[in-house]
């Protein structure tokens, strides 16, 4: 039988990749750590980890595949100590929530101390990054992103829809033609992604606006993009979620420029059985669904749940 102590120590190592930083969220020295590792790389005569000084400690091939055992023992501890000892009020453990760059930064990441809040034994990981978080490298227990996952063992519902709007700022509009219509857009400079390391076609929109041409500023990060529309030299394509909750930015030719997009929240289906994943996981629909006039541009303030 492999003992639950280095499934434990292991589980900490492969999320921090650092064998200081598990140690400290195990109360720990960093040698028993490092010995827990060695004696279950041992017994299950396999290398789990890559070392490296630059990159820390990152899954080997046979790491990956042991992790997804690993998490669905804890999961199964977890759960089981929840049901025996009647601890559903009081949830405990690690989650980890990937999402896209924006979202995880203007909405989620402060929704997420709510739940720490009402949740305080859980410990959490926040990942909002500008590329797809991959679950069946167990990534994360939670990914919320801009496309349906099309196959694999998920629980995936539609998080919510949300609006993109043109903006600038005041002294962009004060020093800049005057723009009553779309073809007023042309005598203008525009702000958008780097085309070719776009992590999803749903971000491709501001080449149906105007001529490649004309957009002069690149980032593959949507927060580059929403700070250099704030220097007022150039208009921005941006998700209402993030530029409503800056006075600075006026929303422009609203009418005639508003897209949609949507966010998908999905998990392992194997999870279903986590209480902690479900709490999570309902806590964010609810929530979201709160913020629905936020993140349609017709509310400019972030709402938590009473």
């Amino acid at each position: 039988m492999l003992d639950w102590d280095g499934i434990r120590y292991f589980l900490e190592v492969a999320r921090t990749q650092r064998v200081s930083a598990a140690a400290l969220r195990l109360g720990v020295q960093h040698t028993t750590v490092s010995r827990r590792i060695h004696a279950l790389e041992e017994e299950l005569e396999a290398v789990l980890f890559n070392k490296s000084k630059s990159t820390g400690f990152t899954l080997t091939e046979e790491g990956t595949r042991f992790f997804v055992y690993a998490e669905q023992i804890e999961s199964t501890l977890l759960s089981a100590r929840e049901d025996v000892s009647g601890q559903s009020q009081t949830l405990s453990g690690h989650l980890r929530v990937g999402s896209t760059e924006g979202f995880g930064n203007y909405v989620l990441a402060p929704l997420m101390t709510d739940f720490q809040r009402r949740f305080p034994a859980i410990t959490l990981d926040i990942m909002p990054v500008p590329r797809f978080i991959s679950l069946s490298k167990r990534e994360a227990d939670i990914v919320i992103s801009l496309e349906r996952p099309q196959r694999g063992p998920y629980l995936c519902t539609k998080l919510i829809d949300y609006s993109l709007k043109l903006y600038g700022t005041a002294d962009y509009l004060d020093n800049h033609p005057p723009i009553q219509s779309k073809a007023d857009l042309a005598d203008h400079t525009f702000i958008g992604y780097v085309e070719e390391l776009l992590f999803s076609d749903r971000l491709r929109y501001l080449e149906d606006i105007v001529a490649a041409n004309r957009v002069i500023f690149k980032s593959t990060s949507v927060i580059a993009q929403c700070h250099a529309a704030l220097q007022g030299q150039s208009l921005a394509i941006l998700p209402c979620f993030m530029a409503s909750q800056d006075p600075r930015l006026i929303a422009i030719l609203e009418q005639d420029i508003t897209l949609t997009r949507s966010f998908w929240m999905y998990c392992h289906e194997d999870l279903r059985q986590s209480r902690r994943v479900m709490a999570l996981w309902d806590f964010l629909k609810r929530s979201v669904q709160l913020n629905e006039p936020l993140l349609k541009g017709d509310g400019s303030v972030l709402q938590y749940l009473a």
